[in-house]
């Protein structure tokens, strides 16, 4: 794969008829009235970075509405990739929007997500896509006041209502991180790295980046037994409880590297600002996470991805063509078999470990040869090639 396959493009594609003039006008060719002469029409796909982050609408009411995580809104990670889908469905089907950021930043207590669901109900929204784990309690409360109103809930999973049954206007949308965390892992050794680092966001307790640790010891590991060498990992949850950039997480990363750690996985949104800086000060390397994050910083030499923008938009579709109740109340988690996770080829600048390789190792991925573990409390185990250091 040059580049990652978009998730379930065939089923967003079915419901793209909701919106094919949203996007500048109709895109049927003209009649020709001088065959031979004119050029073929042509299409231009929309880029969520063209699309403005605040619009005004007619009627003063915003149909899409997203709850943001802690963190920045352009994170260039979890939050901006969430958005993205928004923004694009929004524009793709001439929807309005807008976003909503619980008071007190990174202190948001559940009663400030509440009550930015509550805003983002009241200001006319049809669907919440709220982003994080963090979401649950308020969001449980938002679902059980507003049943008439849909919530997209990223990186989650059904919640029960006071009843204990699973509530069916919350479709908890979850990915397979463990495998994009693994095809990391395993190609940073391949690539002929020994000494790695992981330095996760949520203090441990976020599945999603736990997800992607363990699967990034388990590709690391597996790759090392390959190659018959040994291979040391820093591994830790320090300075990463709110996911944001900090000077104690940026001297943690500028010890590991003097101390010859040669790549680290930056797990945690703006936490990358804080690991790219020490890479860059230490001529280290850095794996970034959620988006392709090689735009960001020369230091970034691949990027654990997960498709969030197009999830958002295939999860907001059925909304609209009436097959929520597919996703309500149920869990969904999105791997290789979606192609919702993996690494981005087409910008990566490894130079050791190829395309072909990392493609034949998602094949057995996704046919099953290869499984990964995907049970974040079996990681303090003993490990063939791998010494694992954690803090």
């Amino acid at each position: 794969m040059k580049r990652m396959k978009k998730i379930l493009a065939l089923l967003l594609a079915s419901v793209m008829v909701l919106g094919l003039a949203a996007c500048g006008g109709d895109n049927t060719p003209a009649e020709d009235t001088d065959a031979g002469t004119k050029e073929p029409a042509t299409t231009t796909e929309t880029s969520a970075n063209d699309i403005p982050d605040s619009m005004t609408s007619e009627d003063g009411k915003y149909e899409l509405a997203f709850v943001t995580d802690v963190g920045q809104l352009k994170d260039k990670s979890f939050n901006e990739g969430t958005w993205n889908g928004v923004k694009l469905y929004a524009s793709k089907n001439d929807m309005s929007y807008k976003y909503y950021q619980p008071a007190n930043g990174d202190q948001a207590t559940d009663d400030d997500r509440y009550e930015a669901m509550k805003a983002a109900v009241d200001g006319g929204a049809t669907v919440v896509v709220c982003a994080g784990f963090l979401q649950e309690a308020a969001l449980k409360q938002a679902a059980i006041d507003y049943p008439d109103t849909k919530f997209i809930f990223v990186d989650g999973y059904p919640i029960n209502g006071d009843d204990n049954q699973p509530l069916a206007n919350v479709a908890g949308i979850a990915f397979k991180e463990e495998q994009s965390g693994y095809f990391a892992g395993y190609a940073a050794v391949m690539e002929g790295y020994t000494k790695l680092g992981f330095s996760g966001g949520g203090g441990g307790t976020n599945p999603a980046c736990c997800r992607y640790g363990y699967g990034f010891v388990q590709g690391a590991n597996a790759a090392a037994a390959e190659k018959d060498v040994q291979v040391e990992m820093n591994y830790s949850w320090e300075y990463g409880s709110s996911f944001s950039a900090s000077p104690e997480l940026q001297t943690m990363a500028n010890g590991w590297y003097q101390s010859g750690t040669e790549v680290i996985f930056a797990c945690g949104g703006s936490m990358f600002q804080s690991i790219t800086a020490a890479a860059s000060a230490n001529d280290g390397a850095v794996i970034g996470v959620d988006v392709d994050q090689s735009t960001q910083s020369d230091t970034v030499v691949t990027s654990a991805m997960k498709e969030l923008s197009d999830a958002v938009e295939w999860s907001l579709a059925k909304v609209y063509d009436d097959t929520f109740s597919e996703i309500g109340g149920v869990a969904t988690s999105l791997g290789v078999e979606e192609d919702a996770v993996g690494l981005p080829t087409d910008s990566w600048s490894l130079t050791n470990y190829t395309v072909e390789q990392y493609e034949e190792m998602y094949q057995k991925v996704k046919d099953g040869t290869l499984a990964v573990d995907a049970d974040y409390n079996n990681l303090e185990q003993e490990y063939s090639n791998l010494t694992l250091k954690i803090s």
